[in-house]
């Protein structure tokens, strides 16, 4: 016997569906066997870190768990989206909201009322000016309105007009952002066209600065007294003196900047978005309908906003430090999946607001950071300083927030969930730690992906010590209690996975056929490639393991490939079984196969219909008697390696022609057709009496034309004799030649 076995990697692990696992569970052995030693979860990076939810902890850039300020959320408004965010001296909130557009005031105590009401798409920016008053921007009409915080329930019809673009010369469209300078006069920037104006005792607004830019997105005073732009259209930075001279700062990589503060000492930071020369606007929702797929709330070319989602922008956002004097612009910090929306100074770094997570981070000059909370909405939006803390204003959902300015008194981290795989025991956890360990830490365990869901309760245990205390399950999570002055800078939790057995996905046997090592070359047999039917198989994840198989046309090779996996992980060896048509027992044909097909001769079966059981086991992975295996039979398939007979041939020369008639007949496969030359000519094709050839037994009948004498070639020694050759071919390539003479 002949047979070629050699092995491709098929996936290392793949998870349980559902009704798998419940099946499982119902036969599980009370001595549960285990597969392949312990293992270790560990997560100790920032990408770890990351996936899990902080409240009061900060997640360094180094991969560490830190006390960091607590996120508490306020109140959740009527609205979709809080595009600004502003604060008096008492500490009330003012927000400026989309969908619908108005002015809310939230007093210390959380309780709201409305200020103001628009008809225009959003209050895009809302400031609380020296003198008291609340002055807020809208769109699309692009006005500003001043608000008295102590009245409620203007609208635009009813509020005071400080700026309307219509008396203006540039007639700007849109109004993006308010700033006062240290003499209390309002500064309004503006798009389509781009340019600031200022504003003075609610007179005519005045042209301070223009630009050839699309926009003028952000503004802010440094401590000089310039104002601080940043543009949209090809990103720049610009320092305007107060007679209203501009000079550029910075040309910045990125097509739009979203937000510029300024620090006591002079540095300058800005967050720039988008690729320059491309377009990455959304769609305009439509009022009132808070489902729209993007938060922006006004189309202009070149104007990017807020949006909700990260395919808009795909390079995500940098930050970039200007220092004061003559030190040269810098990046220092950039995220690929997170958009800055608002950035604010703070003693200990720059904090970002970001979306589309929902994500606060703090930045520090040297490129280190730390994310410091994760907020319930899809966008932080803006900032505002108080006693208390910062306000933060959300879109997706319309929510406003207060970060603590240091450190909450304790904090929490909850992990991932994390599966694995299979049921699982779990032991020690190993917890990294710095020279402060005043920490707690809890775990939790359960049958189901969701931790609502019927989980164990929470269990205390003492870190590098015991096993953690929870039931054997699939998923757990680990929650961490952190207080001013721990740090956690890893966690592995060991544990321990039942031995599950492992699953074939797929057979195919292919006839005819044997599996090729290295391509064919010129001269060798025709090369195929042998495939399985389904791209996916149940419980299987599509991969190179299902790539088309090099094999070569052998008419006595059989072929048989399958696709397995282990949900342990386990390496695997295969055993091949055979069983014929009619029989009940499983023959071995081949056992310790570490490969994925195997090719043996079809001559070592007698002609007849058979299947063939792949049984995979995960004994190489496992203790001697805790291996499981798990098998699939194929489809039915023939081995005919015997050609069909021939009986009844006559052959008699009537009218010029030779008439043939025979009868053929195969034990195993269809008789296909018949092939016939005359005097050793070519050969011609012949199809069975009935047309179809769908039996074993087939009649031929036909009339073969005499074949005109060959000019120049040696007369015959009898013209009038022919010899006829005939051969019958099965549906497995079995041919069987007969003759007669005639004469």
């Amino acid at each position: 016997m002949t047979t070629t076995c050699w092995s491709r990697r098929f996936r290392p692990f793949a998870r349980f569906a559902a009704p798998a696992f419940s099946a499982f569970l119902l036969v599980l052995p009370l001595a549960v066997a285990h597969a392949q030693g312990t293992r270790l979860w560990n997560e100790s990076t920032f990408q770890d870190f990351e996936r899990g939810t902080p409240n009061g902890v900060a997640i360094t850039s180094d991969g560490r768990l830190v006390p960091g300020p607590e996120s508490k959320a306020i109140l959740t408004t009527p609205s979709t989206y809080v595009w600004s965010v502003a604060a008096d001296r008492e500490g009330n909130a003012y927000l400026g909201t989309g969908t619908p557009a108005t002015v809310l005031k939230v007093m210390t105590n959380g309780k709201s009322t409305t200020l103001f009401t628009s008809h225009d798409l959003s209050v895009q920016v809302v400031r609380v000016g020296p003198d008291g008053a609340v002055y807020a921007a809208t769109l699309p009409s692009g006005k500003v309105y001043k608000l008295n915080p102590a009245e409620t329930g203007k609208t635009d019809a009813t509020a005071a007009v400080v700026f309307d673009p219509a008396n203006t010369t540039g007639k700007p469209k849109y109004v993006w952002d308010l700033a006062f300078d240290a003499q209390g006069r309002l500064y309004v920037a503006t798009g389509a066209p781009a340019a600031v104006y200022r504003v003075v005792d609610n007179g005519k607004p005045e042209l301070f600065f223009q630009s050839d830019e699309d926009h003028i997105r952000c503004l802010a005073f440094d401590k000089a007294g310039n104002l601080i732009a940043g543009s949209d259209g090809t990103g720049l930075i610009y320092r305007i003196s107060p007679a209203g001279k501009a000079f550029v700062l910075y040309d910045s990589p990125k097509q739009e900047i979203t937000s510029v503060t300024a620090a006591p000492d002079g540095t300058i930071y800005a967050a720039g978005v988008g690729e320059k020369g491309k377009s990455s606007l959304p769609p305009l929702p439509v009022t009132g309908q808070a489902t729209v797929t993007a938060t922006i709330t006004i189309v202009q070319p070149g104007s990017v906003q807020a949006f909700n989602g990260n395919t808009l922008i795909p390079e995500g956002s940098q930050l970039y430090e200007i220092p004061q004097g003559d030190g040269p612009p810098r990046q220092i910090w950039e995220d690929h999946d997170d958009i800055v929306y608002a950035l604010e100074w703070t003693p200990t770094g720059v904090l970002a607001a970001t979306g589309n997570r929902g994500r606060i981070y703090r930045v520090h000059d040297d490129g280190t950071f730390a994310d410091v909370a994760h907020l319930e909405a899809s966008q932080a939006t803006g900032f505002a300083d108080t006693a208390k803390g910062w306000y933060v204003g959300t879109a997706n959902a319309g929510k406003l927030y207060v970060l603590s300015h240091g450190a909450a008194p304790q904090g929490t981290y909850l992990s991932e969930v994390f599966d694995a795989g299979s049921f699982a025991q779990w032991g020690r956890a190993q917890v990294e730690t710095g020279s402060a360990q005043d920490i707690q830490m809890y775990a939790r365990a359960g049958n189901i992906e969701n931790p609502e869901r019927a989980w164990s309760d929470w269990n205390a245990f003492t870190p590098n010590v015991g096993p953690v205390g929870i039931a054997s399950s699939r998923f757990m999570q680990w929650k961490l209690v952190e207080r001013p002055g721990s740090e956690v800078s890893g966690v592995g939790v060991n544990y321990l996975p039942a031995n599950v057995p492992p699953v074939v996905d797929e057979v195919v046997v292919a006839t005819g056929a044997r599996a090729a090592a290295m391509q064919a070359q010129p001269g060798q047999p025709e090369q195929v490639t042998i495939n399985f039917p389904t791209p996916n198989a149940v419980n299987y994840v599509q991969d190179a393991s299902h790539e088309p198989l090099p094999a070569v046309r052998e008419h006595n090779a059989v072929t048989v490939r399958w696709a397995a996996h282990d949900d342990n992980g386990d390496k695997l060896s295969y055993s091949l079984f055979y069983r014929g048509e009619g029989e009940s027992n499983w023959q071995l044909l081949r056992d310790h196969i570490h490969d994925t097909f195997c090719s043996f001769n079809a001559a070592l079966l007698p002609d007849g219909h058979y299947r063939v059981k792949v049984v995979a086991s995960n004994a190489p992975s496992n203790n001697p008697g805790q291996a499981l295996t798990g098998s699939r039979v194929s489809d039915d398939f023939a081995i005919d390696t015997t050609p069909p007979t021939v009986s009844g041939v006559r052959a008699q020369i009537a009218n010029g022609k030779i008439h043939v008639a025979l009868t053929a007949t195969d034990a195993t496969s269809v008789v296909t057709h018949a092939e016939y030359s005359i005097d050793a000519g070519r050969w011609q094709y012949i199809a069975p009496a009935g047309k179809i050839a769908d039996s074993l037994t087939e009649h031929f009948d036909f009339d073969a034309p005499l074949p005109a004498p060959q000019p120049g070639a040696e007369a015959p020694a009898n013209p009038a004799e022919h010899v006829i050759a005939i051969r019958v071919f099965d549906r497995y390539g079995n041919a069987v030649t007969v003759k007669a003479v005639v004469k």
